[in-house]
């Protein structure tokens, strides 16, 4: 089977989590504490004819723990921006996500999906039509859903995993394992070089 890398990001308390436990338990919590860090399930599904691992990575959106996250963009083939659409500041920090993927995402073609969660409240303060058109700039793919009602949850990763399956040079694993080799033995040469991934200080 295959195994891909998805990640959960976005500000606090817009439902990252309880979208995760909808897809993954299909069980809904109406009152989830934060997130403390990150958090991590496995879901297996098929999709096109491949049967295909999800190791997904909910991150926390609260601003102290957003030194944790780099290290975990690292290597992830689809990545998932969460707003709420009942707060439009929610929808105004995505361009900070955004930004800090292009910082720390280690693959050109990593895939982002805009998810738009929370459909299920009356105090709409992001319309449909803004989260298109924010997707459409950035050449995301775009979806609302609701944990809540499981309206569309499935369908985004659904959607997300078929738009990696299909994105060239996904398969190529060669080039990867080249690129693996390379670092190795520069890290050999050179002690100083960190491990995991260099803080920008």
């Amino acid at each position: 089977g295959l195994t891909l890398k998805l990640l959960l990001v976005g500000d606090s308390a817009v439902g990252k989590s309880s979208l995760l436990l909808r897809f993954t338990d299909g069980a809904f919590e109406p009152c989830l504490k934060p997130t403390i860090g990150v958090d991590f399930k496995v879901k297996k599904m098929l999709v096109d004819g491949h049967a295909v691992q999800l190791a997904i990575w909910d991150t926390a959106g609260q601003e102290r723990f957003r030194t944790l996250t780099p290290s975990y963009y690292r290597g992830a083939q689809g990545v998932v921006l969460v707003y709420d659409v009942t707060r439009k500041d929610t929808f105004a920090g995505l361009e900070s996500w955004l930004n800090e993927l292009e910082v720390y995402t280690t693959k050109s073609n990593t895939v982002k999906m805009l998810v738009g969660n929370k459909t299920d409240k009356p105090d709409r303060e992001v319309e449909r039509k803004e989260g298109l058109q924010f997707a459409r700039k950035h050449s995301l793919l775009f979806i609302e859903t609701s944990a809540k009602t499981q309206d569309g949850v499935q369908h985004a990763f659904e959607e997300l995993v078929i738009k990696i399956l299909q994105t060239p040079g996904f398969w190529d694993k060669s080039t990867e394992k080249q690129g693996v080799q390379l670092m190795e033995s520069s890290a050999r040469k050179d002690k100083s070089l960190c491990g995991a991934y260099c803080p920008l200080s």
